[in-house]
């Protein structure tokens, strides 16, 4: 290609510098004079054919039959040398924009391209005034300032407007060699028939038409305004002197001026050959407009109709070859009458003229350019038409013909004039009648050719026929849009109306797609027929060319030569039955070459034996001629070694490239639409590949931008194909798809209707006032939902097909750019989950539950399961890695201290995490959020926002939180607690030594009630200490309750590294201080559950604390102290204790938790400071004192160390509780002392018993007795957003209840027992399994005990004294009638 454009540019500069020395016209004479004898060397040399060609010249040829040979070269240059030009006027309209209609008016854009001067009065003026001399024009007078700029600044104007005046000399250049070569072909071929030469045919009406478009085209730019404004600025540098060719090309302009005016004048010659062409290819282009016919007749179907054994389309062989150039013809048609008007007064001429009239609105020029196809007939064949009829009507009274020829140009007049209203009006259905027939066919064929593909090689014709009918129809569809067009009569513009969502577009698509893959596939076969039929040919024309017909017509050694060096090529081919490999390169290009050169030679009339003689010569009964069997060589040599361009020839959509902004519109409203199909997306997509054809490299711009506009459009085109396939999966991942399927009852909906159920008394009425009414299991079944129910399975079916279609396309290759449509489909698809967990987890601003959370991804994770199954990609490993990458927000400090902080990441486990720790942690929006240790989970008086908090921070929620996000979700929660704990850590230690002096005078005299007093009175901020200690304990019941939801997790799906963590925590050497890597992997336990979870409190206050510079030092060991001042809090006067909880209304019951885990962490850290500062004086003895000793503290004194602080803590607040108390301050006291009962049983280092030294165990009975005796549950409306159990895990029964026995009514009444044991474990009740409820088993293999011990106020024989440590309980005798009959004894008996 770019060896041709050198050649054409080489050539017009040399007519170009030949006429610039010649002031005269062109002399006449062959158009083969232009090529130089260099270049004439030059092909010589480089062909083998040349050099025959050579030799028999030399020998006994003239240079007239050589010349004549290569003239068929020189049309087809000129045909490369018309296409370039219009590349440049197509850029340059582009550039300028379009005038005004019927003005010389310009938009403003066009004066800042910078082509032309910015003077738009000036300019405007020199091309009304065209064709005068500017010089004679007094442009002083009209705009003087525009003038002194010309003369200021000439040379840069000139250099802006030479390229584009070059073009226009190249222009001219074109059409005087054009014309020549059109008229000389016309004047000496002898025919010019399809069915007798139709490969010069079709080589001369593409000139003929190229030549056409050319001049047409030109009129769309500023040609008048552009000679005059350069011969302006040329005169003004050239002082006074005119440009070379100026005078030659105002003639050109002026002539051309409208351009079919010029047209009608030059062609006036070729009139009846033209004519005569378009007779011949009549019958043709009304067979390939009657749709009807060739379906019946089944021109388009691989087997004929009426005889459905001949698969071969033996019936239609003739006519599936000039189907093939149906296009062609109907260009030729439009355009040949066009410029030729007197033609259509032929016979029969205005019927074929009508068919395409009626069906056409434009006539595309080049690209995006048209005209108004009937505008211009308008203007300019109808008074052609009606001046024949003028002559017809004053030569009628000389004879008969006369009368016939103007009857027959009065019809023609009208039948014209009609045509454009019903083109307007119905040309739209018309062709959408034609698309649906051709869908059909094209169905039919892909089915059967996909069948039997052997078949495929000998149609290959007719599927070509098929792919340019397809490929008219979308161009035709695609050029309509949104043109304006006026009828006939009256001056109304309006836009023709297309239908943007027609669906056959997207099936003529993908069936071209289809089709062009299948002869992509079997290319090899027909490669191999093709081979295998030129073969055969070659023996027959070598048979006839031997033959007494060619014999008797004496030819002569030139064209003996040719026909030689023709065969010779092809008797080269290897033969099928040896060779069983089509060799890859395999060139017949010489082949064509000779054949061409010969046809030109033997279809003069000048050359003594014509085309008609060898007919004649060659033919006999029921064989064809020599150039019958040559042109049907010529045509299948074509599949041997161009099947690629043969593809782009007649299937290539690269015109498309001009409509993108329709083509992607009409894709987005079918792709979905009710009747598109989602595997038609590959089709649409495939046609980025061809927009780089239209790159021209006469314009080397062209290329990189459309190169970036092919990516733009593919990507465009990928992201509308994700975008449905996202629509697809969030169809049925809504509520109305799968949602609708999987709808089960919450235990808080199905509550309130056996609530509502239960207070109607009758289950047979249906309508019950006040009665919600949920969608029952099952409903998606009754006949009203079937419409529902056949949705989804629409969208099943185009969710898998359209996965099947992009998993089964190749990667998709646009110039340097891949895409790979399954990446994409992965890339959307974890992009579409992402987006989709972050959506659920917030709803509306308010935070989902966990287990909604975890059911709607797994519901989300079965489509992705079903996509999975029809591509070849791990979907199932992306999701995981989205999972992993919302989950990991940091490394895990105690995993991987070493590593660096890397990118933000984890939004989701951050936006739960953060809402956790602002709504139930640090109770932000004060909906009093407290603890309930006997529910595990938290409870708020009101809903945080529209959330109640213990249906999103229970055990079960928890559980799904750590399922969803793993153990980098638990450790971003605990992070986020941790960094919550450090701040009020620090504060007590900032308390700790404000009141420094008053603590230690506290402890200096315990047991002086009146100093002790005093000394608590005088604690600085206690509430504020108050509440800040309750809320550490309150996040400690956080990190406890994720604790064990994280344990019950891991121990059910990975039990071996669960076992491993929890035999660590039980055999890992305890040393003082601990090792560094001991110490990570005993918090990482201690954050999954993998320890009990009182030491876990106290493991992450002990991380906390090593942290700190001032911990452990002899000011923390006033601790104990510092806690009792908390009991003098003015909190304890406002809370009760309640029954259903197990705590307190204030969440007091949170400091017991913050006692334990400060305390005992206090004392690690003391003794390992103590460790490290006896290490630092003596580093020498690491291990042993002075007398032989062991001086390092063991885990055994540290544990003693925590037992005595606590017991200083309950005896000082033992004494401080009873010594306060009077009848004035009862509630207080009672308040105080189930406080410090709870804090013995949360606790491994305070037994009961060392309580029961200072509070009798019948006192707290009695307590306890109290508050049971006086909760009396019931049955009550049950909101659905709200959970109420019973103890045991039913229902709460009312005292009404008379089916229920005393005991069990007994046995509800008294279930709830200490905070942290769950139920009373009663005397006669040891035959009660303790295990969890989900029946798992310890790590001995043995049924697991809960967590909490089952001691309560009615168990106290659990205990032992404090120097004994913590021990079994020993079994009350079975016999026991009654639980309270041992407690009978007392100071107090309420029984």
């Amino acid at each position: 290609m770019e060896l041709d454009v050198q050649t054409s540019q080489q050539f017009l500069a040399k007519l170009r510098l030949k006429r610039n020395n010649d002031a005269s016209p062109v002399r006449p004479g062959p158009a083969e004079a232009a090529w130089s004898a260099e270049d004439t060397g030059a092909r010589r040399n480089e062909s083998p054919v040349w050099r025959r060609a050579s030799m028999a010249t030399q020998r006994s040829q003239s240079t007239k039959n050589v010349q004549k040979t290569r003239q068929i070269e020189w049309v087809i240059h000129l045909q490369k040398v018309a296409l370039g030009l219009m590349t440049k006027l197509h850029k340059l309209h582009q550039i300028l924009g379009s005038a005004e209609p019927g003005t010389l008016h310009h938009p403003d854009s066009f004066w800042k391209t910078g082509i032309f001067p910015d003077m738009p009065k000036l300019c405007q003026h020199v091309a009304r005034k065209f064709p005068e001399h500017p010089a004679k024009m007094q442009l002083d007078k009209v705009d003087k300032g525009g003038c002194d700029m010309l003369h200021e600044h000439s040379g840069r104007y000139v250099a802006s407007l030479e390229p584009w005046i070059m073009v226009l000399e190249d222009l001219m250049t074109f059409r005087e060699q054009s014309l020549r070569v059109i008229l000389d072909l016309s004047s000496t071929v002898v025919t010019l028939l399809p069915n007798q030469n139709p490969l010069l045919l079709r080589v001369f009406m593409e000139l003929f038409c190229s030549f056409v478009r050319v001049n047409l085209l030109a009129d769309k730019v500023p040609r008048k305004m552009l000679l005059q404004m350069y011969n302006l600025v040329h005169t003004i540098m050239k002082s006074g002197r005119d440009y070379g060719a100026y005078h030659r090309m105002v003639q050109f302009v002026e002539a051309y001026d409208p351009p079919l005016k010029g047209l009608h004048d030059d062609l006036n010659f070729v009139s009846p050959r033209i004519g005569e062409i378009l007779d011949a290819v009549g019958p043709t282009v009304l067979l390939g407009s009657d749709f009807q016919r060739l379906r019946s007749e089944g021109y388009l179907s691989p087997f004929h109709p009426r005889y459905p054994d001949k698969l071969t389309n033996s019936a239609h062989p003739a006519r599936a070859q000039e189907l093939v150039n149906i296009e062609a013809y109907r260009e030729w048609v439009l355009i040949g009458y066009l410029v030729c008007p007197t033609e259509l007064l032929r016979p029969g001429a205005v019927d074929i003229a009508l068919v395409l009239l009626k069906e056409s609105i434009l006539l595309p020029l080049f690209r995006d350019e048209y005209v108004l196809l009937h505008e211009e007939y308008q203007h300019y064949v109808l008074p052609r038409i009606a001046e024949s009829k003028k002559l017809a009507k004053a030569g009628r009274a000389k004879g008969r013909d006369a009368d016939v020829e103007y009857n027959l140009a009065k019809q023609v007049e009208k039948q014209i004039c009609d045509a454009q209203d019903t083109a307007i009006n119905n040309a739209d259905s018309a062709h959408r009648e034609h698309r649906l027939l051709l869908k059909q066919e094209i169905g039919r064929m892909l089915l059967f050719f996909s069948d039997q593909p052997t078949l495929l090689a000998p149609n290959l014709q007719m599927v070509f026929a098929a792919l340019v009918m397809v490929r008219a129809e979308i161009l035709w569809f695609f050029s309509h849009v949104g043109v304006m067009v006026g009828k006939a009569k009256g001056t109304r513009v309006m836009p023709i109306e297309m239908d943007m969502e027609d669906p056959t577009i997207g099936f003529l698509l993908d069936g071209m797609d289809r089709l062009t893959g299948l002869i992509r596939k079997y290319t090899p076969a027909c490669k191999a027929f093709a081979m295998g039929y030129l073969s055969a040919a070659v023996q027959r024309m070598q048979v006839l060319l031997v033959g007494p017909g060619m014999v008797a017509l004496d030819i002569d050694p030139e064209l003996r030569e040719l026909f030689n060096s023709a065969l010779e090529t092809l008797d080269q081919l290897p033969q099928l039955h040896t060779d069983k490999i089509v060799p890859a390169s395999l060139d017949l290009s010489g082949f064509r070459r000779d054949w061409l050169r010969l046809i030109m030679l033997v279809s003069s009339s000048r050359s003594p034996i014509n085309i008609r003689h060898l007919d004649k010569a060659t033919v006999s009964t029921g064989n064809d001629s020599i150039v019958s069997e040559g042109n049907l060589a010529y045509l299948w040599s074509r599949s041997v070694d161009e099947m690629d361009k043969q593809i782009l020839q007649h299937a290539s959509l690269k015109m498309l490239y001009f409509y993108r902004p329709d083509v992607t519109a009409v894709f987005r409203h079918t792709m979905f639409g009710p009747e598109g199909r989602p595997q038609h997306c590959c089709a649409w997509l495939s046609l980025a590949c061809t927009f780089s054809d239209n790159a021209h490299p006469n314009v080397p711009d062209e290329l990189p931008t459309f190169a970036r506009d092919a990516v733009s459009y593919a990507e465009s085109i990928l992201d509308s194909v994700m975008g449905g396939l996202e629509g697809l999966i969030n169809i049925l991942d809504s509520e109305g798809g799968y949602g609708s399927l999987d709808n089960k009852l919450l235990l808080e909906q199905a509550a309130l209707r056996l609530n509502q159920l239960s207070r109607a008394g009758i289950y047979g009425i249906k309508n019950v006032n006040g009665m919600v009414d949920f969608p029952l299991p099952g409903f998606e079944s009754e006949p009203i939902h079937r419409g529902s129910i056949k949705m989804l399975e629409a969208a099943v079916q185009r969710l898998t097909s359209l996965c099947s279609v992009l998993n089964e396309m190749e990667p998709l290759r646009v110039l340097n750019h891949m895409f790979v449509p399954r990446e994409y489909l992965r890339d959307r698809i974890m992009k579409n989950f992402r987006t989709r967990l972050k959506s659920i987890i917030m709803t509306n601003g308010e935070l989902q539950r966990p287990s909604v959370v975890e059911a709607r991804l797994q519901r989300h994770m079965s489509i992705v399961h079903l996509v999975e199954q029809h591509v070849q990609l791990d979907l199932t490993r992306g999701v995981r890695e989205v999972l992993l990458t919302e989950s990991f927000a940091r490394h895990m400090e105690d995993l991987h201290p070493d590593d660096r902080e890397v990118g933000a990441g984890g939004e989701a486990v951050c936006t739960i995490a953060d809402w956790y720790v602002e709504n139930l942690l640090r109770d932000a929006k004060a909906s009093g959020v407290i603890f309930s240790p006997l529910d595990k989970c938290f409870k708020s008086t009101r809903p945080i926002g529209r959330v109640a908090a213990e249906s999103v921070a229970d055990l079960a929620e928890l559980k799904a939180f750590v399922r969803i996000f793993g153990p980098y979700g638990v450790d971003k929660l605990c992070n986020s607690l941790l960094e919550q704990l450090t701040v009020l850590v620090d504060t007590l230690d900032t308390f700790l030594r404000s009141n420094k002096e008053i603590l230690e005078s506290l402890a200096g005299n315990l047991h002086s009630k009146s100093h002790r007093e005093n000394m608590l009175l005088q604690i600085v901020e206690l509430e504020i200490l108050m509440s800040n200690a309750m809320r550490i304990g309150h996040m400690l019941s956080m990190r406890a309750l994720l604790a064990e939801a994280t344990g019950q997790v891991l121990r059910t799906n990975t039990p071996l590294l669960f076992s491993l963590l929890t035999d660590f925590c039980k055999h890992a050497p305890a040393t003082i201080p601990e090792k560094p890597n001991l110490l990570r992997l005993k918090r990482v336990s201690s954050r999954v559950g993998a320890v009990e979870l009182e030491e876990g409190d106290a493991v992450m206050i002990h991380s906390i604390l090593n942290n700190m510079e001032g911990a452990g030092d002899p000011t923390w060991g006033l601790l104990p102290f510092l806690f009792v001042a908390c009991m003098n809090s003015n909190v304890w006067n406002s809370t009760t204790f309640s029954v259903l909880t197990g705590g307190f209304t204030s969440n007091v019951h949170c400091l017991a938790r913050c006692i334990n885990a400060v305390m005992i962490a206090n004392e690690w850290v003391r003794s390992e400071r103590r460790e490290q500062h006896r290490l630092t004086l003596d580093p020498r003895n690491g291990s042993m004192g002075e007398d032989g000793v062991q001086g390092v503290e063991t885990r055994a004194d540290v544990n003693i160390s925590i037992k005595a602080s606590m017991k200083t803590f309950l005896q000082c607040a033992v004494a401080t509780v009873l010594e306060s108390w009077d009848d004035s301050h009862r509630s207080p006291l009672v308040a105080k002392l189930i406080f410090l009962d709870q804090l013995c049983e949360l606790t491994n280092y305070l037994p009961r018993s060392t309580l029961e030294g200072y509070v009798p165990h019948t006192i707290m009975r009695s307590i306890y007795q109290m508050y049971f005796e006086n909760s009396v549950p019931s049955l009550v409306h049950v909101h659905p957003s709200t959970r109420q159990y019973a103890g045991n895990g039913g229902p709460i029964k009312s005292q009404g209840d008379t089916s229920a026995e005393p005991s069990e009514i007994h046995l509800q009444q008294t279930s709830r027992g200490s905070i942290f044991s769950g139920p009373i474990k009663f005397a006669g009740q040891h035959k009660r399994p303790e295990v969890e409820p989900s029946g798992e088993l310890g790590p001995d293999g043995k049924p697991r005990r809960k967590a909490n011990r089952f001691s309560g106020p009615l168990d106290y024989s659990r205990k032992v004294s404090f120097a004994e440590g913590r021990g079994p309980p020993e079994p009350a005798p079975s016999s026991t009638r009654s639980p309270l009959g041992r407690f009978r004894s007392g100071p107090l008996s309420y029984v």
